[in-house]
């Protein structure tokens, strides 16, 4: 009989043990909506890189969250980025001329757009695109930007380390 409570028992913490690990995966995988209402509007927004952004991926202002990215697509012609965000209704009085930027939680953490306004009286409706952009910050590029230069200032020092030598003395001239 104490075998069988024992038994039920572990097999009650195993269910636990799963339960948290779904609720781990969906919490770190953010599957939670924003927003219910139908009041929803789009608008895109166009980024020269955006580095590990993905489709779902929040969109906030002020580090408060308004949206989040439903679209990530290419522009065959210039090439760029171009996301598609999906706001909350609520937040219908951003101005035309704000700028949406691409961020990082932390050093290493997830990336998400952010929003700064701008002054204009006009607000974003449905289908207006963010015509002022930031693009992601790449921590690869800046290491190769980094190594690059040192390896030149290696280069420069080494050639001027070898100009300021003086050239070996010319042997005289026999006569």
């Amino acid at each position: 009989m104490q075998s069988r409570a024992l038994e039920i028992l572990v097999g009650f913490f195993v269910c636990l043990g799963v339960a948290a690990i779904f609720l781990l995966t969906f919490r770190v995988a953010s599957l939670d909506t924003v927003g219910t209402g139908s009041n929803n509007y789009k608008v895109t927004a166009r980024f020269d890189t955006i580095g590990g952004l993905a489709m779902g991926a929040s969109v906030r202002m002020a580090g408060v969250k308004i949206g989040r990215v439903k679209g990530i697509s290419i522009d065959p012609t210039s090439f760029q980025a171009v996301t598609t965000l999906e706001i909350e209704g609520s937040q219908s009085n951003i101005p035309q001329d704000s700028t949406a930027k691409i961020l990082t939680s932390g050093l290493l953490g997830e990336q998400y757009v952010g929003l700064e306004p701008g002054g204009d009286d006009k607000p974003l409706k449905n289908g207006d695109e963010i015509k002022f952009t930031q693009s992601a910050f790449v921590l690869e590029n800046l290491i190769g930007q980094f190594l690059t230069s040192m390896t030149q200032k290696d280069n420069n020092s080494s050639q001027s380390q070898n100009a300021a030598q003086p050239a070996p003395a010319a042997a005289p001239k026999s006569k």
